[in-house]
């Protein structure tokens, strides 16, 4: 039984990588109290690259409803301001310098909704990423059964493998949507 470069451990730690980057994404969508990583999402166009916040500037939290941006560069103030409103976090900058205040505002219903509508937009990113994994996971499995180095039985054994680790990456990527869900909506 010759599986040539087929790794199934790598397909199932590039599937829970998804699942990693959903996770540290919706820890990014605070409900209550200001947090520095709801900023970490956020890239910017700077210097001729597409950066994140944090190497541009500086987040802070100096009350429990607000956060404060102090960007390094004067140049990169409009930019990172640009960012921040449209990043989809329903925020909107008071300019003071080269200093950028944000103030968390209450979560009321329509706000709820708007971050639960976000949190969706992650989780599919997550399935698309999954589904990608699982697609290069199968044309691997075809060239390698064409270049006859496996039969069809293994081809379709190891294929259901493969479906089955797809199906139980998507279960946990729907469950961790359910629960940040459900701590947003809940008042």
């Amino acid at each position: 039984m010759t599986t040539g470069t087929f790794d199934m451990a790598d397909l199932k730690r590039r599937m829970h990588g998804a699942v990693g980057v959903l996770r540290d994404e919706l820890g990014g969508l605070r409900t209550g109290r200001a947090s520095a990583s709801l900023l970490e999402p956020i890239t910017i166009e700077a210097y001729g690259a597409r950066m994140p916040l944090n190497q541009v500037a500086t987040v802070s939290v100096p009350e429990a409803r607000m956060l404060s941006v102090q960007v390094w560069d004067r140049g990169m103030v409009n930019a990172v301001e640009k960012a921040i409103r449209d990043s989809n976090l329903g925020l909107n900058p008071a300019t003071e310098g080269q200093v950028l205040r944000l103030r968390i505002p209450e979560l009321n219903q329509e706000r709820r909704q708007e971050l639960v509508k976000v949190a969706h937009k992650y989780a599919e990113a997550a399935r698309v990423a999954v589904r990608h994994v699982r697609r290069d996971g199968m044309d691997l499995l075809k060239k390698l059964e064409k270049d006859s180095e496996m039969g069809s039985d293994e081809l379709d054994r190891l294929s259901k493998d493969v479906q089955k680790a797809t199906d139980e990456t998507i279960a946990e990527i729907d469950q961790t949507l359910a629960q940040k869900e459900k701590e947003i909506l809940s008042v």
